[in-house]
């Protein structure tokens, strides 16, 4: 991982966490402790798919752009339909307050978003090689 892959994924998983802890007290308070498990469940869903998003994309950009591409729309698929998957298989469970869950999924997948979009603004990385060869034109 870059270090610039680094910084943007504390700068979005810091704030995340700091949001979940406050969803997981708020759905404790409101719900009790199966509001409480479903927002937890919520926040560790969103904190671990954007995690594992951020480090295979950072993987695949040191091999080519276009895998990166691949990998972030390939993760991207994965997110959904893993996601899918866990609210079908558990959408009538009783273990867990399902409205704490989704909340917190909603809230925490937009305050991930929006410090990734914030680092990646503030970040200055080169979207172009200023050390790249033209083909056709001369050393000259």
């Amino acid at each position: 991982m870059q270090a610039n892959d680094v910084r943007v994924l504390k700068s979005a998983a810091i704030p995340t966490l700091a949001v979940g802890v406050v969803a997981v007290v708020v759905a404790l308070l409101l719900s009790g402790a199966k509001g409480a498990l479903g927002a937890g469940i919520g926040v560790l869903l969103v904190g671990v798919f954007f995690s594992v998003s951020v480090v295979a994309v950072s993987y695949a950009a040191r091999v080519s752009p276009q895998i990166m591409a691949i990998a972030a729309m390939v993760s991207y698929l994965v997110k959904v339909v893993a996601i899918m998957v866990m609210l079908a298989s558990f959408g009538d469970t009783t273990a867990w307050n399902a409205k704490a869950f989704a909340w917190s999924v909603v809230v925490c997948t937009l305050v991930w978003t929006a410090f990734e979009v914030r680092a990646f603004i503030k970040t200055k990385m080169l979207y172009v090689d200023p050390e790249a060869k033209v083909p056709g034109h001369g050393d000259a």
